[in-house]
């Protein structure tokens, strides 16, 4: 925040500080330098109060998959409200934008799935998820299976429910103690296994740790195992290739529910519609939210298998409603935003140069290897992380754990781009309408910022 602003736009800084709680943000120092106030955006750009045009490596949140300024979407949302604004989902009430989105979620999706659980985000995705699955196995006279299985460092949301099956500690220390019945096994993370191991002569021990875990906990009070193919918020973490053939086997094998959670992944990211299509996977649930909408409005889904909506249909209590529901389920705006953005993302084949594009990014980044700050450069299509350590041959890392990152992404924003400190680990998931020529960019700026980052941790190194 400049100093010599126009008194006009100090109002908004101070405005914000007087009146706004912010999520995920440092609270002391964030009331000491103000807010980063967006106010523009145009592709894979946004632009602050200021006039600084900054690359938003990371779309948002994870979720800009169409990047930003799409007015198509504009414009189909204010038809929609001139239409109908809001209609309930309870009570057997529909509209016909949730009904076009239901089906062309199905018709994209594996065949399998069948059945499309509306929410307004990825944390009551989750949400849902686990109370069909506690319910399911309920109506199968099997209440004692309500265990969810995560994993350490894995992110499925803030809601009671999703929090307690999300892996990161600092998360859950703030509203312990969390919900019963959720446990963890090690992340796939072969940089810095939990295990102490080497892939591949660890014979993938992180996967064979879901079925040592369900026999300690007893296979027939386990409901359901959740993963993202792709840990985003634990860092970009990407599994060996034999990983999640491994977990859909052994949940098979004790009729365990697997929850697949795509809310970062879908949609594009990884170069394929879904990151399943990687392994051919077949969930029992698919919770999807983010790029579903591109965030242009808060739009989740819950896609369900035939054999799990029967069972909740045919096995109910007689008379029974579904006792489980949002507001905003199926909201007709949300929905029509949603078929916009996928049209786009179609017409424009933007998951095609998702993939394409996604694999000159992966190849530019692994050029930081050779970087003495840079120990491990991991990632798929346009998801990726750089994980920054102050000693490369025993991958030691800097103290304070996050030191390093936070100094990183801020000489990045200063340089104009935006990235995401996971401790030591620098995020990127830039628009999939990104450009080669706009990757060369973005690379060139983080290695500026490497630069820059390196002569300030002089003293660690």
């Amino acid at each position: 925040m400049s100093g010599d602003m126009e008194p006009a736009l100090h109002d908004w800084y101070r405005d914000d500080l007087s009146y706004i709680l912010h999520p995920a943000t440092a609270l002391k120092a964030h009331s000491e330098e103000g807010p980063t106030i967006l106010v523009e955006g145009h592709g894979i750009y946004v632009k602050d109060l200021e006039g600084r045009q900054f690359i938003d490596g990371l779309a948002g949140l994870w979720n800009v998959n169409i990047g930003h300024g799409r007015t198509e979407i504009g414009d189909a949302v204010r038809e929609q409200i001139g239409k109908l604004a809001f209609a309930p989902s309870f009570f057997g009430f529909s509209n016909l934008p949730s009904i076009e989105l239901a089906k062309r979620l199905i018709d994209m999706t594996p065949p399998h799935l069948t059945r499309v659980f509306y929410t307004s985000g990825g944390s009551e995705t989750n949400e849902s998820a686990f109370k069909i699955a506690r319910y399911y196995f309920k109506l199968n006279g099997q209440p004692e299976r309500f265990k969810i299985i995560s994993r350490n460092q894995a992110y499925h949301g803030v809601s009671m429910g999703a929090l307690s099956a999300t892996g990161i500690q600092s998360h859950r220390d703030m509203a312990a103690p969390l919900v019963p019945g959720f446990s963890f096994i090690p992340a796939p993370h072969c940089y810095r296994c939990e295990l102490g191991l080497r892939y591949p002569t660890c014979e993938l021990a992180c996967a064979r740790a879901l079925e040592e875990h369900l026999l300690e906990e007893g296979p027939d009070t386990v409901a359901a195992f959740i993963g993202e193919p792709i840990m985003g918020a634990g860092g970009a973490i990407v599994p060996p290739p034999e990983y999640w053939p491994m977990i859909e086997a052994i949940c098979r094998k004790y009729g365990v529910l697997l929850i697949l959670d795509e809310v970062i992944t879908g949609f594009g990211r990884t170069g394929r519609r879904f990151a399943l299509e990687h392994w051919d996977l077949r969930p029992d649930m698919l919770s999807l939210a983010k790029g579903i909408s591109s965030g242009y409005v808060p739009l989740g889904a819950s896609l369900i298998t035939e054999e799990i909506y029967r069972d909740l249909v045919d096995k109910a209590p007689p008379g029974a409603p579904f006792p489980h529901g949002f507001t905003y389920n199926g909201h007709p705006v949300a929905c029509v935003a949603a078929l916009k953005n996928i049209e786009i993302l179609e017409q424009e084949r933007l998951i095609d140069q998702a993939a394409e594009v996604g694999a000159y990014f992966q190849e530019r980044l692994r050029g930081f290897l050779d970087h003495p700050l840079v120990g491990d450069v991991r990632g798929l299509g346009l998801i990726a992380g750089i994980e920054l350590v102050r000693d490369k041959a025993s991958r030691e890392r800097f103290e304070p754990i996050g030191k390093a990152g936070a100094l990183l992404t801020q000489r990045a924003f200063e340089r104009g781009l935006i990235c995401r400190a996971i401790l030591d680990t620098v995020a990127f998931a830039p628009p999939l309408c990104i450009t080669k020529s706009q990757v060369d960019d973005l690379v060139r700026i983080f290695g500026q910022a490497l630069d820059r980052g390196q002569e300030e941790l002089l003293d660690y190194l």
